[in-house]
């Protein structure tokens, strides 16, 4: 895996709060891990969310960029967000 990067107060991360009405957020694109209301260190402090947003940054890896945000735009208008196989894989990272 190559080198990650943490954004804070990332405008994506807020917008995906919103959408999910979430009061924390993280997610990933790419190598990057979005955060929203979180700070780094506590953020980092959650083993089991770090996994979480790990695991997407391996899915990326394995899909690619591109394919990897169509495949779970698919799966989240399918199965909705809870049950999206990526988010479930990922849950299971944790």
């Amino acid at each position: 895996m190559k080198k990650i990067r943490i954004k804070e107060k990332s405008f994506i991360a807020w917008v995906a709060a919103k959408v999910l009405n979430a009061d924390q957020m993280a997610m990933v694109l790419g190598k990057t891990i979005h955060l929203h209301n979180t700070s780094m260190e506590e953020f980092l402090a959650d083993k089991r969310w770090f996994n979480h947003e790990l695991k997407h940054i391996e899915q990326f890896e394995q899909h690619g960029f591109f394919p990897f945000l169509f495949k779970y735009t698919i799966e989240s208008i399918k199965n909705g967000y809870q049950n999206n196989k990526y988010e479930i894989e990922a849950r299971q990272a944790e």
